[in-house]
């Protein structure tokens, strides 16, 4: 695990929704935070969930990386997308 990355995905999740990508998402280790974590959390589509994991995997760079730890703290202190 990583301090940055994708959501975690249970094996089983990540054969029935990711399905022919599924290898695609393995290629990085999962994060603690992602753009899921300042995009709403749990208040998000999962199909936008997944979207957001795709755009982290391919847009991946450590100014990327930067801008969702900084995004981070006052999302999880305000509880944004928290449910």
């Amino acid at each position: 695990m990583s301090l940055v990355g994708p959501r975690p995905v249970v094996a089983s999740e990540l054969e029935e929704y990711y399905g022919e990508d599924a290898l695609y998402y393995r290629m990085v280790l999962p994060g603690i935070t992602g753009l899921w974590q300042i995009s709403g959390r749990s208040a998000i589509r999962f199909e936008d969930w997944v979207q957001h994991d795709f755009h982290y995997i391919d847009g991946w760079s450590l100014k990327l990386d930067l801008k969702i730890l900084l995004k981070t703290v006052p999302v999880v202190w305000k509880g944004g997308g928290a449910v």
